[in-house]
C-alpha cells in the first residue's frame, strides 16, 4: 500500500502533529440543517459521525412541472368521481386550506380546486376556509404570501377561530367521548373538499387529509379532547402510526361526520417543491399518499450520545412550540441521558403562551408530567399535548437550542441556549464530559420517521 507523501521520508515531531493535524481537519463533515428561510451548518468528525438520516423523500425530483403533478392528480382521483363531478348541483362549496404554519404551495393547488368546481358548476358559491385549528389567526399578509393577489381580492376567505361560539357547532360525540364542535361553515357545506400536504406526525401518525376538519376546523373544546393525556401517552400515538392510533381515530371520525368528499394533498421536498399529489376519497388517497412517504421517509435509528436536528426551516420552525416535533426524531435516535441539539429560528417567540407558562408554575419537567397525566379526557388544557411529549424528552434528555428566541426564553423552558451549532456541540461536548461522543445528525426531523432498531 502506498504511503502519504508527508510521510516518505522521516519527520520531526513537529512536522508529523502538523500533518496528523491536517488530516483531521480533512476528515470533517459539513451538514446543512434548514434554519428559518436558509439553513445553518455543522462541522463534525468523521470518526464521531455515526449517521446523518434524512428522508430519501429528498432524493426525489419532480420530472413534470409541480402544477402538472396535480393537475394530474386531480384528473385522476384515487376511489373517487373527479371534483368537477362532484361539484354538480352543489351550491354552496367549502375548501379547506392549510394556515400559516405549514408549508403548503396553496397557490399552486387552490387555482386548481378552484377551476375544477367551476368546471363543474359556474354558479357554485366557493368559500375558502383557513384551518388554523388551535394557531392564532393568520394574518393578511400571510394569506397574500400564501395565496396571490387574485385568489385573495377575488375570493370569499374565512379564518377559523376555534374560540368564536358564534360560528361553531356541536355534531355530537367523538368515539373518545369529546364533543364534536365544527366550524358552521364546514358543517353547513354542500361540497367539502380539502387540500393539504402528508408528512410524518409526531402523535397523529402522518398530516394531512382528515386533519383538514380535526384539528384544522373544530372548535377549542373538541381539539382539547382529541389531544388528551391519555391519547398523547398512547404507544400508537407516535410518528408514522395510523393504525390503532386513537388520535388518528377520532380525526377521520369527525372528517366522516361532515362528509369531507374530496381532498388534494402534496408531497414536498426539502425545497418545498411538489414532487407528489394524491387527490380523491379522504381516506383512501390519504392511505395511498401516507404509504408512499413512509416508503421514501423511515429510517432506522442510529443511536449516539449527541443528536443534532432541525424543524424543516420556515414555516415549520416559527416558534419553540413547533420545534418540539423535531426533538421527537432526536429523541428517538439519542442514547438516554444523551443531549439532543435543535436548530429552529422561532421568529415568532414562544408561539404559546399556555407552553410558555406552564414552567413558571411547576419548574421541572418530571413535575409536570406528573401533573398532565393526572388529567381526564375532559380536562385537558390548551397546549397540553405538546407540554407533554416536551416534558416526556426534557425527563430523558439535555435539549440545547440553537435561535433567534431570547436565551432567557429558551432556558425558562428548561433548555439550554447556544448561538451557533459549533457552540451547541462544544456544549454538548462539555456536559456529557466527552470530547469524543458520538454524533447523529437529522437535519430536518419532522420529515422523517425514526424506526427504533
Amino acid at each position: 500500500m502506498p504511503q502519504e507523501k508527508c510521510l516518505s521520508g522521516p519527520l520531526r515531531a513537529d512536522q508529523k502533529i502538523a500533518w496528523i493535524q491536517e488530516k483531521r481537519r480533512s476528515l470533517i463533515i459539513r451538514i446543512p440543517v434548514p434554519y428559518g428561510n436558509a439553513s445553518l451548518s455543522i462541522e463534525i468528525p468523521d470518526p464521531r459521525l455515526k449517521a446523518v438520516l434524512t428522508s430519501n423523500l429528498h432524493e426525489l425530483k419532480a420530472e413534470t412541472p409541480e402544477r402538472e403533478i396535480v393537475r394530474n392528480s386531480l384528473e385522476n382521483p384515487i376511489n373517487s368521481a373527479p371534483l368537477r363531478e362532484l361539484a354538480r348541483g352543489k351550491k354552496n362549496v367549502v375548501i379547506i386550506s392549510s394556515d400559516h404554519t405549514r408549508p403548503v404551495p396553496s397557490s399552486i393547488i387552490l387555482p386548481l380546486l378552484l377551476g375544477e368546481v367551476r368546471n363543474g358548476n359556474p354558479d357554485a358559491e366557493i368559500t375558502i376556509l383557513v384551518a388554523t385549528g388551535g394557531h392564532r389567526e393568520t394574518t393578511a399578509e400571510e394569506l397574500l404570501k400564501r395565496y396571490g393577489p387574485e385568489i385573495v381580492k377575488n375570493e370569499r376567505i374565512v379564518v377559523h377561530d376555534s374560540h368564536d361560539d358564534g360560528n361553531l357547532v356541536r355534531l355530537g360525540k367523538l368515539p373518545s367521548g369529546g364533543d364534536l364542535i365544527l366550524n358552521r361553515i364546514v358543517a353547513e357545506a354542500d361540497l367539502l373538499a380539502a387540500e393539504g400536504f402528508i408528512e410524518p406526525h409526531f402523535f397523529a401518525g402522518y398530516s394531512g387529509g382528515r386533519k383538514s376538519v380535526l384539528p384544522g376546523t373544530a372548535g377549542y373544546r373538541t381539539v382539547m379532547a382529541n389531544h388528551c393525556a391519555e391519547f398523547i401517552a398512547h404507544e400508537r400515538a407516535r410518528t408514522g402510526v395510523l393504525e390503532g392510533n386513537p388520535i388518528h381515530g377520532d380525526m377521520v371520525y369527525a372528517a366522516r361526520k361532515v362528509g369531507l368528499a374530496f381532498i388534494c394533498n402534496v408531497v414536498i421536498d426539502p425545497e418545498k417543491h411538489i414532487v407528489a399529489a394524491f387527490s380523491g376519497d379522504m381516506e383512501k388517497a390519504h392511505e395511498a399518499g401516507c404509504s408512499f412517504v413512509g416508503k421514501y421517509g423511515k429510517v432506522s435509528a442510529v443511536p449516539a450520545d449527541i443528536v443534532v436536528t432541525g424543524n424543516g426551516g420556515y414555516p415549520l420552525d416559527q416558534n419553540l412550540y413547533q420545534a418540539v416535533k423535531s426533538m421527537t426524531a432526536g429523541e428517538a435516535t439519542c442514547k438516554k441521558g444523551g443531549v439532543i441539539i435543535v436548530a429552529a429560528e422561532c421568529s415568532d417567540g414562544h408561539g404559546g403562551e399556555a407552553f410558555y407558562r406552564t414552567f413558571e408554575k411547576i419548574t421541572t419537567p418530571r413535575g409536570i408530567m406528573d401533573m398532565i397525566t393526572a388529567r381526564g379526557r375532559d380536562q385537558t388544557e390548551p397546549d397540553q399535548w405538546q407540554i407533554q411529549i416536551f416534558a416526556r424528552i426534557l425527563i430523558d434528555f439535555t435539549v440545547i437550542m440553537v435561535t433567534s428566541a431570547s436565551r432567557e426564553m429558551v432556558e425558562h423552558l428548561n433548555m439550554k441556549w447556544a448561538p451557533s451549532l459549533e457552540a451547541a456541540l462544544i456544549m454538548a461536548e462539555s456536559l456529557l464530559d466527552d470530547p469524543e461522543a458520538s454524533v447523529t445528525v437529522v437535519p430536518d426531523g419532522v420529515s422523517v420517521i425514526v424506526e427504533a432498531v
